[in-house]
Formats: structure tokens, C-alpha cells, sequence
């Protein structure tokens, strides 16, 4: 059965369990997850190793997923999604894999002032029951980042910013994030957004230039170009954005 959810396709559920194309980061996405299973954090799949047509095997997360073209997440479910990214970070803080390690964006180690990110927590990544998730999905472009990264490009989708909103209610929100969340100000928040998301479309051209069939799925609903032009129209709006936080 094929699966909604993600960008980037070709997932499909057998009975209780989700498969799904790997590649050579699929170890090191497996063992983050192992790791993080043992440290006790939710709204994980559990990894199951790999299928005899070379597809790695994930536990199935029940729920839906969410549709960001067609919807605007729930306050309450904003906030239950901040919290889990938070538990998440603090969970992944004391994972420091001794050298480097190939991940789908390249062979890092890990800085001192880095974590291993998901670095693709968007709203069409979560699994949802109403206003509560469930879980987060589509682990393979984690790697070395900031928290600040994944924040910002949680933001993205579920404030949203990729859309225009009107800046009294998008800035609402990123306080509403910013305050869940906890140590950071939403005006740091707003801030980082663009770099994030341009960071993301450098990435995704990357990857199709190298032939990654993920990456060059993306290319059939427009990206990395609709994402670009989504980060010039709210470079046109940040200063509304930005005022309506200052105004409280």
C-alpha cells in the first residue's frame, strides 16, 4: 500500500511495517534511530533492517499524515510538535559518533557545537491523531546541524511561512513555537528561516546533480525553484513579520 506523507516518495506499508528505498546512509539513519529507541524518546519508527529487495524496514506509525498545500496545522498540534522537536534534541544531545559518518548530504563529524539534526521536520513529515502527534517520519537526510535548523524549518511549514499569512497571526505563532520550544527568541527564529531553507534548496540541487532518485523526485513537483521562489516572497513579507513581534 502505498504512503502518503514526505516529498520525497516511494514508501509503501506491509501489514504493520513500512518499507522503503535505502541507500548508503540508511545505516547510519538506523543507528541514530536505535539510539534514540534506547534513550526512550517518542513518535520514533522503530528500524528493522533491510528487506530481501534492499528496502530498509521501518515499524509503522498509525495515523495520518498532513497535507501542507491544503492545510494549516492546529495551534494545540504546533505546540505538541515543538515539544516532541525539543525532547528529540535533548535526547540526540549526548549521541557523538566517534569519527566521521557518511550521511545522505556527505561524511561529517560532529562539531562541538552541533547535534545530529532530522533536518527535515516539515508538517508533511509528521503522523497526526487530531491535535496530537503522533510521530515524525522520513529520517534520511538527518546529519550534523544546529537545533535552530530543525526549528526553523519546522516553521517553515507549520506557521507557515512558506505561504503568506497575515503577520499579526504568523508572528503569533513563532512566539507560540519560540516559547515551547524554549530558549530562543522568535525573532532569532524568523531570522534563521532563510538561511535554513536556502541551505535546503543548495541541498536538493546537489543531490540531482549526483543522481540521488530522491532528489530528482522533488524535481517533479518543482523543486528546488518553488522553494526558492517561496523564500524571496517572504524576504518581502519578514519585515510585517518582524514588526507585528516587536509590537507586543
Amino acid at each position: 500500500m502505498p504512503l502518503a506523507g514526505g516529498n520525497v516518495g516511494g514508501a509503501v506499508r506491509i501489514g504493520e511495517t513500512v518499507r522503503r528505498p535505502a541507500g548508503y546512509w540508511t545505516g547510519a539513519v538506523h543507528d541514530l534511530l536505535d539510539y534514540l529507541g534506547r534513550a526512550g524518546l517518542d513518535g520514533i519508527p522503530e528500524p528493522l533492517g533491510v528487506d530481501g529487495n534492499g528496502r530498509e524496514v521501518l515499524s509503522y506509525l498509525p495515523g495520518r499524515s498532513v497535507d501542507v498545500d491544503t492545510e494549516t496545522v492546529s495551534d494545540a498540534l504546533l505546540v505538541d510538535a515543538a515539544r516532541w522537536l525539543r525532547r528529540f534534541h535533548d535526547a540526540v544531545q549526548s549521541y557523538r559518533p566517534a569519527g566521521p559518518v557518511r550521511w545522505r548530504n556527505g561524511t561529517h563529524s560532529l562539531r562541538d557545537d552541533q547535534i545530529v539534526c532530522h533536518h527535515d521536520p516539515g508538517a508533511y513529515n509528521w503522523i497526526v491523531a487530531g491535535d496530537r502527534l503522533v510521530g515524525v517520519i522520513d529520517w534520511d537526510m538527518a546529519g550534523p546541524g544546529r537545533p535552530l535548523d530543525d526549528l526553523a524549518f519546522m516553521a517553515w511549514t507549520a506557521v507557515p511561512l512558506f505561504r503568506p499569512r497575515p503577520a499579526a497571526g504568523v508572528a503569533r505563532r513563532l512566539r507560540l513555537m519560540a516559547e515551547v520550544y524554549g530558549g530562543i527568541e522568535p525573532v532569532a527564529l524568523l531570522g534563521h528561516v532563510e538561511t535554513r531553507m536556502a541551505s535546503a534548496t543548495d541541498r536538493i540541487e546537489a543531490g540531482q546533480r549526483r543522481g540521488d532518485p530522491g532528489m530528482l523526485n522533488l524535481a517533479s513537483v518543482g523543486e528546488p525553484a518553488r522553494t526558492r521562489a517561496s523564500i524571496a516572497d517572504l524576504r518581502g513579507r519578514r519585515p510585517a513579520i518582524k514588526a507585528a513581534l516587536y509590537s507586543v
